[in-house]
């Protein structure tokens, strides 16, 4: 399931675009605050963001300079009331995707997520690295060192969740949301023995282990 981060201040647009993007099938992350926003970025990277230019605190703009530093591949459609050519200039420099102008219409601003999200599935994805750990999400294999290691589909969505962000503590409801898809209503201990499972086949040759408790917290991938 494909993530969207929805930044934007006006309470009517922001229940729009959620309840819209939601009933086409995506997980969406909805705030009006930009600090907001860009902690959930860095907490729930998702695979692509729509970002109003006018908000409340910090720019559109700064928030755009401040997620490319950590994100410089993510797509971002900037938008906004301001229809200047000068302005939409700005959004793009600045490093924007795209550009949307209100009032818009939803199908054309989906349609423009939609060709942003294949342009971006589309290229080939390059293998995930941690310490010893490769994960080649192409070819769908996973090494530890040299150890080849055979991993189910979940097994393989959940180790991709802690290897796009290492060192970062992720809690159950994070790992549910970004593994398993908001759709999910099972058993939300299911990571518990999922966690289990890749331990044991990670640490199956005697290797040093990866991923860590954090009592009352949740999960990380590191080292030591």
């Amino acid at each position: 399931m494909q993530r969207l981060l929805i930044i934007e201040d006006d309470p009517g647009v922001l229940s729009l675009l959620r309840r819209s993007f939601a009933y086409e099938g995506y997980a969406v992350q909805a705030t009006p605050d930009p600090l907001e926003g860009l902690r959930q970025l860095e907490a729930s990277p998702p695979d692509l963001v729509i970002l109003d230019l006018m908000l409340p605190g910090l720019s559109g703009l700064e928030v755009l300079r401040r997620l490319r530093a950590q994100r410089p591949e993510l797509p971002v459609v900037l938008l906004t009331a301001r229809d200047a050519p000068s302005d939409q200039v700005l959004g793009l420099e600045a490093g924007a995707n795209d550009y949307v102008t209100k009032p818009f219409a939803l199908e054309v601003l989906a349609a423009r997520v939609r060709a942003h999200l294949r342009s971006r599935t589309s290229a080939r994805p390059e293998p995930l690295r941690f310490a010893d750990l490769v994960l080649n999400p192409a070819a769908h294999t996973a090494m530890r060192g040299e150890r080849a290691i055979t991993l189910t589909a979940q097994e393989f969505r959940l180790l991709s969740t802690f290897m796009e962000t290492p060192q970062h503590v992720l809690s159950k409801s994070v790992l549910l949301d970004r593994a398993w898809g908001l759709s999910y209503l099972g058993d939300p201990n299911v990571v518990e023995t999922f966690v289990k499972q890749l331990r044991q086949k990670l640490e199956a040759a005697g290797e040093s282990r990866l991923i860590h408790t954090v009592r009352g917290v949740g999960y990380v991938l590191r080292e030591g």
